[in-house]
């Protein structure tokens, strides 16, 4: 009789995991969808002088260097 208790709490007690996990999982997922990804990001501006040089200009500078600064 006791072992068919501790069955009967030990599938209760994952059938209740299960449908917690299941909430969050629901949860999390409407918390994404609300989200707005697809919103554009601001432009990224720099001071003139200050971008990033291209990897070909990098290699050139190597070449004559010996280094990148």
């Amino acid at each position: 009789m006791e072992t068919l208790i501790a069955v009967a709490a030990i599938a209760l007690l994952i059938a209740l995991g299960t449908r917690l996990i299941h909430r969050l999982n629901a949860q999390h997922d409407a918390r994404i969808a609300a989200h707005r990804f697809s919103d554009p990001f601001p432009a990224l501006r720099r001071p003139p002088g200050h971008s990033h040089p291209m990897p070909t200009e990098r290699a050139a500078h190597r070449r004559r260097t010996g280094t990148w600064p």
